[in-house]
């Protein structure tokens, strides 16, 4: 069976570096932090007590109010995102396109965190009488994204959530690409969306050890591969994705961003929350996308790195990197812009994707800020574009993307 060919012709993004695509692509250039104190609620008794979060961001602005109150913070990233792509891949018209052959794959790792939160409070602080508001479970579940997207613009081809920790949006990425190579659809809107700086969120992370609390310096806080980092930094927000097939997309007459190549996909087998120690996983990952591109290894310019700024994995992926890529390792342009996003948690692959076909775009590897002391358990000669953005070819590029669970996932885009 011949494979149809996959690519990239719009996307949308709202991040705690900027809440539009062009936003957050200058942000990252410039290298600017996203970690400030957290406004949401009441940090005082928190051991962390700063996130990235999404500034600005008014529902109302996009929804009314009745209509605002059915939907989780997730779901309004999602939304939102998800039409900022769909107005770029000129997809907001009547009639341009086939809607049955369009389908949507959402991811969260969490989904409503903040319903869940706020209507289990409501029923504890009451006289035991469940009064539960009707959109409770609608507006908590993990797929209803996907179905409000759907339901938004009328696609009716396949529908449905991936849930894989922090590599749910890669899933989805993953699936969408699969899915219409081998003709099940022409295009997907996908990608993923995630809201979960709540005071269950940072709590639950905090008991974890897994976030840092550098309370004193937020800005400096998501420090990946340095010396001195002391867990993640939790962010929110959406990233989406116009997926198309080829043919379909050049009928149309738009813009093609990059091509879709690959998607690897693989388990550690080893731990409920720790990376394998060689990073296994992530090599098995990236060699099934590298072979699934039909690429050599030494076409990869430039890896998107998981990066979180933990103790043991930010050790785990160079060490991947190095066992898989060989000396072609130190000829590529690494990078974590969660030091500057933080980590979205399900949406990051989305987003991470999307930071990676725009340094294709622009032939420019966004830095990984916050360096200031070499790791000696790192081999600190690959380039890992420390602090300062850098112009480069970038003609193919990789990301990571690696959750709880030992899920891993990598995707390769194309120049085109």
């Amino acid at each position: 069976m011949e494979l149809r060919r996959v690519v990239v012709t719009g996307l949308g993004a709202i991040t705690p570096i900027g809440n539009t695509t062009e936003a957050f692509w200058q942000g990252l250039v410039s290298g600017v932090s996203g970690a400030a104190m957290i406004n949401k609620f009441d940090v005082s008794k928190f051991k962390t007590q700063f996130a990235c979060e999404v500034k600005g961001f008014n529902p109302e602005d996009f929804f009314d109010r009745k209509e605002a109150r059915k939907y989780d913070l997730y779901t309004h990233y999602g939304l939102v995102s998800s039409a900022e792509a769909i107005r770029d891949a000129g997809l907001d018209q009547e009639g341009v396109v086939d809607k049955t052959r369009v389908g949507v794959i959402w991811a969260s790792g969490i989904g409503g965190l903040d319903t869940l939160i706020s209507e289990v409070s409501g029923f504890l602080k009451g006289d035991g009488v469940p009064r539960y508001n009707p959109f409770f479970i609608p507006k908590m579940i993990a797929d209803i994204t996907a179905g409000h997207i759907s339901i938004r613009h009328g696609f009716m081809g396949p529908n449905f959530a991936t849930v894989s920790a922090c590599a749910s949006s890669a899933n989805a990425l993953a699936d969408a690409f699969n899915y219409i190579r081998l003709g099940k659809a022409d295009l997907f809107v996908t990608g993923g969306s995630e809201a979960a700086i709540n005071p269950a969120g940072v709590g639950g992370f905090n008991a974890m050890h897994a976030i840092s609390t550098r309370n004193d310096d937020p800005t400096t806080a998501s420090r990946p591969f340095d010396r001195d980092r002391d867990g993640f930094v939790m962010g929110e927000g959406g990233g989406a994705l116009v997926f198309e097939e080829y043919e379909h997309a050049k009928r149309r007459g738009v813009r093609i961003y990059a091509e879709v190549m690959g998607a690897g996909l693989s388990g550690d087998a080893y731990h409920m929350t720790a990376p394998h120690p060689e990073g296994l996983g992530a090599v098995l990952s990236m060699k099934a996308a590298v072979d699934d591109a039909g690429l050599k290894k030494e076409d990869i310019d430039h890896i998107n790195t998981h990066g979180t700024s933990t103790p043991v994995g930010d050790i785990a992926e160079p060490k991947a990197i190095i066992s898989f890529f060989g000396t072609h390792a130190y000829n590529i342009n690494i990078n974590s812009t969660k030091s500057m996003t933080g980590h979205l948690l399900g949406a990051a692959g989305a987003v991470e994707a999307i930071a990676s076909i725009l340094a294709l775009q622009h032939n420019i590897v966004p830095p990984t800020i916050n360096h200031f002391t070499d790791d000696p358990d790192i081999d600190n000669n690959l380039n890992f574009t420390f602090n300062k953005a850098q112009k480069r070819v970038v003609n193919v590029a990789l990301t990571n993307t690696f959750g709880f669970g030992g899920h891993n996932a990598s995707l390769i885009f194309r120049k085109i």
